[in-house]
């Protein structure tokens, strides 16, 4: 194998077991996503093998081929076994993004770099599955029109409706998904004016240079400015070698966090999709299921879940929003972070690490500093004195941040900013959760969504924006052209008023009361650790 010291000094080869010879490894240089990987394979996790494009290329993309063809891709290649574009052994690719700092959702990603016509036969040999390769094929299309070619997301999607008429896609032959996949080329090519890239290297150099791109489009903007991250820090680019989740009914894709999200509870909350890859959980356009479905399809997976969601912790020392694929029941881990949470899910999570030993009291008392203890509780409706008056749910969604919200309905950015500019509070409501909607998420009190995760990218943003988020409603349709949207048997019009209640999912009709219910034992364990610190403070000895 080639020595990753050999390796230019922004290039980063990670594998299991982990390199010591890593050039000045760090989130600046390599990208959190990048840094963190190389973690876990110090932490003995398993991840699949990866070369790290660092972060100082961003504003200089073309700086990188020469070292990344010439010598990285190569390093890539004899740590897998497998060849790049090779017609009889192929090397498959996710290419991703991966800023210093967390921005989930905003940078791109394109999975199954180097299929094309060549290649497909090569993975059929490797898996003995067709199926697999034709759905990846059709997949790798349809991501790359829409991020390297900037053709829209809709033109594919009208396709595998005209193709399933219903049907689940994950339920779709071979012989379908070779239609679908000869589908997708031909719309390619007359919408591209171009036929779709046959050369492998091509597609990987136009993959890279669209995720290096992506760092200066409008919403990754916007959610710096947001957030006040600085515009110059740049992203990595993480070339992986692919592993399939679509592979039949043992295979999957999902999302974790090591403890709840919005409440902070020592309880693994995860979303799967079965015979899925990674995108159709976190793009937002796709409902997941939770962990049972998980347990029911890779018994075996699910435990090593569970273990190597404890060594997360234990290795960095918070909770973790993770990334993984089960190929034919083996689970693979992509990527962990920090996990974005609640204010309140922050304070328990400090606190519980700090009785579990994992952080000290001067790290938690650091975590919490800036929490009120006041504000230490959930959002509830408030019930009525009248039984007969209490409201029926229109619709129940999957909760993806708790709390209470009423408002008028919104069906797009520019409803939502007419509604602001008038005082009144509004409530997003579209198809898809997706991240381009992160200026309106801003502006609105919540979202739900007809589709989505509680795990895609936009549940994350709206988690750690604090918005009440419902996702995966399949009892709404939106009609965007009459402005009406429909919720179980009842019709609504834009501006009409709707309540989500965040903690159980229902959705109302008109505008309810809500309090904030105290979480007492919270709050006294926050005092008491305050108490604590300020007592050591004081009988410290003056100079």
């Amino acid at each position: 194998m080639k020595s990753s010291s050999s390796l230019p000094k922004h290039l980063y080869l990670l594998a299991t077991p982990a390199s010591t010879q890593l050039h000045k490894p760090s989130p600046e240089t390599m990208g959190s996503k990048g840094f963190n990987l190389h973690r876990m394979t110090q932490a003995g996790l398993n991840v699949p093998v990866a070369l790290v494009i660092g972060t100082r290329y961003t504003h200089a993309p073309q700086d990188c081929f020469l070292p990344v063809f010439s010598v990285g891709l190569h390093a890539l290649e004899e740590s897998t076994g497998l060849l790049f574009g090779d017609e009889r052994n192929p090397l498959i690719l996710s290419v991703r993004s991966g800023a210093p700092v967390s921005m989930p959702g905003m940078l791109e990603t394109l999975l199954n770099i180097g299929l094309n016509d060549h290649t497909l036969p090569g993975l059929v040999r490797q898996t003995g599955n067709p199926r697999m390769a034709w759905d990846a094929y059709r997949r790798l299309v349809a991501s790359y029109g829409e991020v390297v070619q900037g053709l829209p997301a809709a033109l594919f999607e009208t396709e595998i409706e005209r193709i399933t008429q219903g049907q689940d896609e994950r339920l779709l032959d071979f012989g379908q998904l070779r239609q679908l996949t000869r589908s997708f080329l031909a719309l390619y090519e007359t919408h591209a004016g171009r036929p779709f890239p046959q050369d492998a290297r091509e597609q990987l150099s136009g993959a890279i240079g669209a995720v290096f791109a992506s760092w200066h489009a409008d919403k990754a903007a916007a959610y710096r400015r947001i957030h006040q991250i600085d515009h110059g820090m740049g992203t990595a680019v993480i070339l992986q070698r692919m592993v399939f989740g679509n592979t039949g009914g043992h295979s999957g894709a999902g999302v974790g966090f090591t403890r709840d999200p919005s409440t902070g509870e020592s309880r693994l909350w995860v979303d799967f999709l079965a015979n899925a890859q990674g995108e159709d959980v976190v793009s937002g356009r796709r409902n997941a299921h939770g962990h049972a479905t998980l347990a029911a399809v890779a018994p075996e997976a699910w435990q090593q879940l569970q273990a190597s969601a404890q060594a997360l912790e234990q290795h960095f020392k918070d909770m973790q929003d993770f990334e993984f694929t089960v190929q034919d029941g083996v689970l693979h881990l992509l990527q962990t972070r920090a996990g974005k949470r609640t204010p309140l899910a922050a304070v328990r999570i400090a606190l519980d690490l700090l009785d579990e030993g994992l952080i000290d009291s001067t790290e938690a008392l650091r975590r919490t500093e800036s929490m009120h203890e006041d504000a230490l509780g959930t959002v509830r409706m408030v019930a009525s004195d009248d039984a007969d008056s209490t409201p029926t749910p229109l619709a129940v969604a999957n909760p993806a941040c708790s709390g209470v919200v009423s408002g008028a309905i919104a069906l797009d950015a520019q409803a939502v900013e007419r509604l602001v500019q008038q005082g009144v509070p509004a409530i997003l409501v579209r198809q898809d959760a997706e991240t381009s909607d992160i200026a309106a998420m801003q502006g609105a009190q919540g979202l739900l969504t007809q589709r989505g995760a509680r795990t895609s990218h936009a549940a994350v943003v709206a988690r750690q924006m604090g918005k009440t988020c419902l996702v995966g409603c399949t009892a709404l349709h939106i009609n965007e052209a009459d402005r009406t949207l429909q919720l179980g048997t009842q019709t609504l019009n834009e501006n009409d008023m709707v309540t989500l209640d965040g903690n159980d999912g229902a959705i109302y009709a008109g505008q309810a009361t809500s309090a904030l219910v105290p979480d007492t034992a919270l709050r006294t364990r926050l005092s008491e650790l305050r108490s604590l610190h300020a007592g050591k403070k004081a009988r410290r000895p003056q100079h």
